[in-house]
This record gives C-alpha cells, structure tokens and sequence, in this order.
C-alpha cells in the first residue's frame, strides 16, 4: 500500500510538473504575441500621434496668431505709439497730412456700448430659454429645442448683418422717428441674438450639473416649481451662468461683418443708443486693406489687434476657469 501510494504521487508530481511546464510554454507565446510589432499595433500608434498633433494643433495656432499680429504692429509701439493719445483721444484719423492722430477711444466706446446692450438683450433671452430646457423641457421638445438653439448659432454673421441692414435699419427710423437706423440699438439687437445661443448652452450645462438632490431636498420641504428654480438652482448655478455671459461679452468683442453693417460705422462717442459708432473689429475690417503695408497706420491697425486679443484672451480664459470651476465642484 505504501509502495502504491508512493507511485501515484509520483505520477502526480510529474503530471503536474509537465502541466506547469506547458503552461509557461504557453505564456511565453503569448507574450511573443503580444510584443510582436504586427499591423494594429502601427495602427495604434499612428492614431496616437494624430490624436496629439490635434490636441496640440489649438495652442500652436493661437501662439503663431499672437507671434504674427505683435509681430506687424511692433514697429507702432516702440515708435509712434503714444499711450495717452492711442487710449484716450476719441480721434482716429490716421491719414491725415497735417495731424495724424491715433485714438481708440470713441472706437473702444462703440464696441463697449454695443455689447453691453447685446448683453441686456441676450441675457434674459438665453437665461430664459436655458431655464426652459433644462427644468421644464422633457422628451423630444428639449431635443428639438436643442437643436433650434445650434442652427441659431450656425447662423453666419454677414447674414445677420444684412438682417439688420434690410429690416432692423427701417423699422427703427419708423418706430423711433430718427434719421438713421443703423446705430447702437441696431447692431446691439443683432450681436446680442448672435451671441444668444452659446450662452444658452453654456447656461443649461450649468442649470444641468446642480445636483438633483439640491431640487428634492426643496421640494421635499414644501417649495413649488419655481421657487426650486430661483431660490435654489439658480444660486446653485451663478458661477456657470457667469461663465455664460462672460463668454457672450467675448463673442461681442470680437464680431466683426455683423457690427460693421448695423452700427453705421461712424467715429464717435454715442449719447444715446440711436447714435451711429465704429467698432474696434470694424475698423480693422474695414481699413487693413487700404494702407500700404509696413506704414503707421497699418501697423497700428494690428495694434488694435493686439489689444483686441488680449481683451478677448482674458475674457474667454476667465469664463474657461469658471465654468471648469463650477463642473469640478
């Protein structure tokens, strides 16, 4: 029995020394085929590289557009640029054989006032609509809403130039009895329907990330609809919504064809909103190419340029910071 005994674990022993020695066999081809460099895994890689050179591409794009423009305008800065006049003199005249002068003042002026009524346009615009889709909206209504929203921002900016060069324009000379309709009021309503939709979106995503337990804990205690919405949700939301308008001031900023056609591109300091003005981004538009390359006037045409990135740059990295803030939190 003892001899028996010994045999079968033998035989067991040597059973299992042939099974181990086959299963590493085996997971040495595995690994051999897994490490052979087959045509998936170039695949793979160059797939990696395209992602990264996509990823890269923004950033490299933006620092060769600020490289270029500092570029062109940096012989105005170190030599006719002078801070006082360039900032505070409503004159631009920079053709002008006998006294050449180049102040932004009435131009920063013109974008100023019309986006800031843009923005008392489209802030309860956008809030409203945002409010609706994320609280109120189910089903297919909310996807069909959603979807409206996105064609209203693919909408092309000379289009809605010739909206408010062709409709705007003689519907304010009738109702508000002025001479001109192409003024503040006009490219004020057109910017602020153009900067509408992405504040909508970026205000949704907001009303969207407050916790669903933030609205059943005031419904819970006896709160209707919309004291959820204005008591709770809303403050819940304020640093997106924020973040929103932010983004929407950006867009005012930097519209060009839009406010170059309904604000009647005229040099001045506006009193009321049915005064003509010229906006920043329009008199690059409108100017850049009538100089002689390499002259002060083009060069300081890219000062503006300058000066317009560095606003618009700090303005949309703002609301970048706050919105990621807020879907951090």
């Amino acid at each position: 029995m003892a001899g028996t005994a010994k045999s079968v674990a033998g035989t067991l022993k040597v059973a299992g020394g042939t099974s181990a020695a086959r299963l590493g066999a085996a997971a040495r081809r595995d690994d051999q085929d897994f490490d052979r460099r087959n045509a998936d895994w170039y695949i793979d890689k160059v797939v990696q590289t395209l992602v990264f050179i996509g990823g890269i591409s923004a950033i490299v794009f933006i620092i060769g557009i600020f490289v270029f423009v500092t570029k062109e305008g940096f012989g105005f800065l170190v030599g006719a640029f002078d801070f006082a006049e360039f900032f505070g003199s409503p004159r631009w005249k920079p053709t002008s054989e006998y006294n050449t002068t180049y102040g932004i003042l009435a131009l920063v002026a013109g974008t100023a006032s019309v986006t800031g009524l843009a923005m008392l346009v489209a802030i309860p615009f956008s809030l409203g609509a945002a409010i609706f889709i994320a609280e109120f909206a189910t089903g297919k209504t909310r996807e069909i809403l959603k979807v409206l929203v996105e064609l209203l921002a693919a909408i092309p900016s000379v289009v809605w130039g010739f909206i408010g060069l062709t409709i705007m324009n003689p519907l304010i000379i009738e109702l508000f009895d002025v001479p001109v309709g192409l003024n503040v009021l006009n490219a004020g309503v057109i910017l602020g329907l153009m900067a509408a939709p992405i504040m909508t979106s970026i205000s949704e995503d907001a009303l969207k990330a407050v916790p669903d337990r933030y609205r059943e804990a005031a419904e819970a205690m006896g709160a209707s609809r919309w004291q959820v919405i204005f008591r709770v949700v809303l403050p819940a939301a304020k640093n997106g919504l924020l973040g929103a308008v932010l983004l929407g001031v950006g867009r005012g900023f930097g519209e060009t064809m839009a406010v170059l056609m309904a604000s009647g591109h005229a040099i001045n300091l506006p009193d009321s909103i049915f005064d003509s003005v010229r906006a920043l981004t329009a008199t690059i538009a409108a100017e850049l190419g009538e100089t002689a390359v390499g002259s002060d006037h083009y060069q300081a045409l890219f000062t503006i340029g300058i000066f317009l990135f560095v606003i618009t740059f700090l303005i949309n990295l703002t609301a970048d910071l706050i919105v990621r803030g807020i879907r951090k939190s």
